[in-house]
């Protein structure tokens, strides 16, 4: 060693951070290891680790069910993935009757190039819309640029043979749930205030099967979370550029009178505090899962960032249903990542809590407080929809919350202060617009999401940035269904848009892990190769 690096390992050793902090480190360390603390928390751990691998959960998550078996090979995957990869099979007899003519054109070169970066392009279309301010916003832009990456799609599968849109790792019961909105238009019985509903739906749909055919990689699975994480990072420091400057009380989003010292809720690019915290409910778990799987330092600090960011943003909107869908978000991506952290993870939330700001606390102690107008008000709505489902169980009234609000009206079912709006409930909500079916195949896709995500993680082939994704997207998604119970996600067009695009993460996700899986199973049953004399006897 050089004189140089001796002095430097001496300067090293002789500083503060060995000579007093390294000791310090050291002696708590030793301290913990026999304490009292240690070994409760590693007897929660192993008893969580028995009950969790010989629960009834774990085996209901590893089974197949009968219509998981079947709909790959099904009539009805086939037929309908043929029909919507009807112009991708043309393009393919297209560029195979004139492949010399495409690959020697700069512009059909130049062209390939461009619509075999649709996940990019999806990546982009979602910074885009999740920065736009309310005011500038229009529903029409998110459905014209997911139309236009469908197109984008059909042409990505030109020159790829064999290639299809993909709807086996969509699953049956969101495909099932998107027939239920299709067939949820006409039978409406407001045909004309349901149209534009079932624009939004397809623009959802679209997002859905773009992204689980076009991912195909894990860098592109890698880039869509970045950019999604750089979405959350503008709009939380927005929202927090809106706390700076000041909010004004809203009387119709705080009852003064149990939350007399709550300042102004904020709203981000957002019309309602209580949106904003659902679409930060959506994304934080996704930058999450984007800061555990990068490696680069630049987009570690990304992820830091939107994290912190959008946790704080998430405190200032003031939105308890949003906080309490965040809880279990964490709570299942905890369990999904590593389940041996649940009891750190306690006590983390418990010192978490005993940090919060008296407003934060303060709010979280109404959850359950009916005086508060915010949560009294919600029952004349709960028995205006529970009242029209008696009449109408099985269609609902049509898609859309116009179509249900009109019902409800012209049968003077609502008997509130207030006018009614939605049911602020997505259960009573997609009941009332798609009837029990639409609900059934609703919930079930979610849970099948869940299900099959929570497979795919727990393989041994899944890659860190496939599995994270998967964790992620699930999280997010059970977290909303929870916060659901007392809010209506989908009330703003924007949000249902960002809910879809989280489940189609995950089950890009879903479908990379399942090819990686077949990939490692053909390898480990695959022959060994024989020497060469073998095969010259």
């Amino acid at each position: 060693m050089t004189e140089k690096g001796v002095t430097a390992v001496e300067v090293v050793r002789s500083s503060v951070l060995c000579t007093w902090l390294a000791p310090l480190w050291h002696w708590l360390r030793e301290r913990y290891e026999y304490s009292l603390l240690a070994k409760i928390l590693r007897g929660i751990a192993l008893g969580w680790r028995r009950a969790y691998h010989g629960s009834a959960v774990v085996g209901v998550l590893s089974r197949e069910g009968v219509l998981t078996r079947a709909w790959p090979e099904s009539v009805l995957c086939r037929v309908l993935t043929f029909l919507i990869s009807i112009p991708t099979i043309l393009l393919q007899k297209l560029y195979a009757v004139g492949q010399d003519v495409f690959e020697h054109s700069v512009f059909a070169r130049i062209a390939f190039a461009v619509v075999e970066q649709t996940p990019l392009a999806v990546a982009w279309i979602m910074v885009l819309f999740l920065a736009l301010p309310f005011e500038r916003w229009n529903n029409a832009y998110s459905f014209a640029g997911f139309a236009l990456c469908f197109v984008m799609a059909w042409f990505a599968g030109m020159r790829k043979p064999g290639f299809r849109l993909d709807l086996k790792f969509v699953g049956p019961w969101l495909v099932a749930f998107a027939g239920m909105t299709f067939a949820a238009w006409p039978l409406s019985a407001y045909p004309s205030l349901s149209f534009r509903f079932l624009l939004y739906y397809i623009t959802c749909m679209l997002c859905v099967v773009i992204l689980v055919s076009t991912v195909e990689s894990r860098e592109q699975l890698e880039r869509l979370l970045c950019f999604t994480s750089l979405s959350l990072l503008i709009m939380s420091l927005y929202g927090i550029y809106q706390r700076i400057q000041g909010v004004e009380v809203n009387l119709s989003y705080v009852d003064v009178n149990v939350n007399g010292d709550m300042p102004g809720r904020v709203m981000g690019f957002f019309d309602n505090p209580n949106t904003f915290g659902e679409v930060l409910l959506l994304l934080i778990p996704v930058a999450v899962a984007y800061l555990l799987c990068t490696k680069s330092w630049l987009g570690r600090l990304l992820g830091l960032l939107s994290v912190g960011t959008g946790c704080m943003a998430m405190a200032m909107t003031y939105s308890r249903a949003s906080w309490v869908g965040l809880a279990l978000a964490a709570v299942v991506f905890v369990i999904l990542w590593n389940s041996k952290l649940i009891p750190l993870g306690i006590v983390v939330a418990l010192v978490g809590l005993a940090l919060l700001p008296d407003t934060v606390f303060h709010r979280i102690l109404t959850i359950f407080n009916t005086s508060d107008t915010s949560t009294s008000s919600r029952f004349p709505l709960y028995r205006a929809a529970a009242a029209f489902l008696q009449q109408r169980p099985v269609l609902g009234a049509g898609l859309g919350s116009d179509a249900v609000r009109q019902s409800i009206s012209d049968l003077n079912l609502f008997h509130g202060k207030d006018h009614f709006v939605h049911c602020h409930n997505i259960y009573l909500q997609v009941w009332c617009e798609t009837g029990l079916v639409g609900l059934i195949s609703f919930v079930g896709g979610i849970l099948w999401t869940a299900k099959q995500g929570a497979k795919a993680v727990f393989h041994k082939q899944c890659d860190l940035v496939v599995r994270m994704a998967v964790i992620g997207g699930v999280s997010a998604l059970l977290g909303g269904l929870l916060c659901g119970m007392a809010d209506y996600l989908w009330n703003y067009p924007r949000v249902m848009l960002i809910f879809w695009f989280v489940c189609a993460l995950a089950l890009a996700g879903i479908r990379l892990a399942g090819q990686e899986s077949r990939a490692g199973e053909a390898e480990e049953t695959a022959p060994a190769q024989q020497p060469e004399e073998y095969y010259s006897e």
